[in-house]
């Protein structure tokens, strides 16, 4: 439901093709104030071109542009303001929003094309941290939002099971472990030993060099560091998937860092053999002096390779497998280099297709203003976060609608809803401060608020008996109290189409936010279940909201109660 390109169409035709259609399309703006029109052509870029002032051309076209579609047009000095014309365009709004219902806004590219999203890859044998929340929703926003663009998204758990640190837990485990205490509460207890081999290593350093020790044992396939290993990974990998679970989260890969153990010798292999491999300090580096970025580790002095070569045998492993038209990386805006060193390296080798691996990269979760971190155990646990979310929710619902049928199941939905939200609403560039009351609050841009504001309008939708009438039906209403709601109800599209394109949802959250203040601003206005010869009109709007409320949250991993 492209207005904007109707009227650069039109205009394409009277300017008789002096300038691109495309061109125009971009030019079009939107007014800020309603007042002002629907949409609003500049012709200032046509003076070079016609030799007159932009306010004569732009009078001059407001005589030739001519259309069902545009209720007037208004000149405005070197402005041509075009109003639409309410009652055709309204009705054509929702009529497609009837028929399309959770389709509306979708952008059929092609869905044989592949988009691979690196996401969530929490660390084995630690807990999962409120830090690895955000690449969570945003990689599972994303995939929603990619799919709605009409790709087909595949996600990958990258899961952090090798590295250093699980020569650590093993030299840790070795020194303090109790094998009965880590069988009764693993997470708990291994981050413990992962707390106290760091705390210990400050006075002792020789513990590092065990660590390491311990490591290259791992890499070199010894039995006892490999059964270790599995045991941490395993149960770890029982505890994410409750989280994930209760996240409404899953995943088409579960191939961690461990998986491409096999695959770096090949990397090496190639880089030798496109003679890319330099000899610094004791190590192998590709130098990358003419991409302005220090020098790509690829293997260190004693053999063991490092988390780049890990990354580039990934990357080419998944466009092998997937053949990606896109492979996003959803990891922290601290990888920046890494992911810059990564694209660089995989150029070199010749690979055209680094062109097409995007880093998207997210600010950190803080709690009172400092980051979230591990090592020194303030650590905040999702999962407890979410329980705790939940609990507060059911609370909530027990003080406001203590008769409400399915309490526990929409408790859920609310409390894991809320935290989901507080995350996405906001730039994924941004650092976010934790806090629980500031999530669950039900008025203001919060997930309740929009979840609310469905709620409602699926009520109101009861109370009326509403049911969706056939195929271009037409209502006995001008749509002038209803158009702020139908302006926005078209733009749903676009909000998708932003965030698809700038990997942003917090592009779709806004518009949720701003589509539930507008319908509820309508509905203290206007009596909805009065009985009018208005009244299917209104009904068929506040169907069509719930229909683009659902789906919004849906594309961000929110799901939408019908009562609250």
């Amino acid at each position: 439901m492209n207005f904007k390109k109707e009227l650069a169409e039109i205009l394409f035709e009277v300017l008789e093709g002096a300038i691109a259609l495309q061109d125009l399309e971009l030019l079009i703006e939107k007014p800020k104030n309603q007042v002002h029109g629907d949409l609003a052509f500049p012709a200032f870029s046509l003076a070079k071109l016609k030799r007159k002032s932009p306010n004569v051309i732009a009078q001059e076209l407001s005589e030739k542009i001519q259309s069902p579609i545009f209720e007037k047009v208004e000149v405005v000095g070197a402005y041509l303001n075009v109003f639409l014309n309410k009652k055709l365009v309204s009705e054509k709004v929702v009529n497609k929003i009837i028929n399309e219902k959770d389709q509306f806004g979708a952008q059929n590219i092609n869905e044989e094309i592949n988009v691979t999203i690196d996401m969530s890859s929490p660390n084995i044998a630690k807990p999962f941290s409120m830090g690895h929340l955000r690449s969570t929703v945003i990689g599972n926003a994303l995939a929603h939002i990619v799919e709605k663009c009409g790709y087909k998204p595949i996600k990958i758990n990258h899961l952090g099971d090798w590295g250093t640190q699980f020569g650590k837990l093993i030299t840790a485990y070795k020194l303090w472990g109790d094998e009965k205490k880590v069988k009764h509460n693993p997470i708990k207890e291994l981050l413990a030993l992962y707390i106290k081999f760091h705390e210990e290593a400050e006075s002792n350093s020789s513990l590092e060099d065990d660590g390491r020790a311990w490591f290259k044992k791992l890499e070199d396939g010894n039995e006892e560091a490999l059964t270790l290993w599995q045991w941490f990974r395993d149960e770890s990998l029982k505890e994410f998937s409750k989280i994930y679970q209760l996240m409404n989260v899953d995943f088409d890969s579960y191939a961690g860092e461990a998986f491409y153990n096999d695959k770096m010798d090949r990397v090496v292999q190639l880089l030798e053999e496109k003679q890319l491999l330099v000899e610094s300090d004791q190590a192998q580096v590709v130098e990358l002096l003419e991409e302005e970025l220090p020098p790509c580790l690829i293997k260190k002095s004693d053999g063991a390779t490092l988390y780049a070569t890990r990354d580039l045998a990934a990357a080419i492993y998944r466009k092998e497998n997937y053949q990606f038209a896109k492979s996003l990386y959803v990891v922290g805006h601290e990888q920046s280099l890494h992911f810059k060193q990564l694209i660089a390296v995989l150029k070199k080798m010749g690979y055209d297709w680094a062109e097409k691996m995007v880093h998207v990269p997210f600010g950190m979760m803080l709690k009172d203003g400092k980051k979230m971190s591990t090592r020194k155990g303030k650590v905040v646990l999702l999962e407890e976060v979410l329980n705790e979310s939940i609990a507060m929710a059911r609370h909530n619902i027990e003080e406001k609608n203590p008769n409400l049928p399915n309490k526990d199941e929409v408790a859920k939905q609310v409390g894991v809803g809320a935290v989901i939200f507080h995350d996405l609403k906001n730039n994924r560039m941004n650092d976010i401060e934790f806090s629980l009351e500031e999530m669950l609050r039900f008025e203001g841009e919060t997930g309740p608020y929009v979840q609310y504001t469905y709620a409602r309008a699926c009520s109101i939708l009861r109370k009326g008996k509403w049911e969706a009438i056939a195929i271009d039906h037409a209502y006995n209403t001008s749509w002038e109290k209803e158009w702020k709601v139908i302006s926005l109800l078209m733009e749903f599209s676009n909000a998708i189409k932003r965030a698809g394109e700038n990997f942003d949802p917090s592009q779709v959250a806004k518009y949720v936010v701003d589509l539930a203040q507008a319908f509820n601003k309508y509905y203290a206005e206007v009596k909805v279940l009065e009985e009018s010869e208005e009244q299917e009109a209104r009904l068929a709007l506040v169907y069509s909201v719930t229909v683009v409320l659902k789906e919004g949250l849906r594309l961000l991993g929110v799901q939408a109660p019908e009562e609250m």
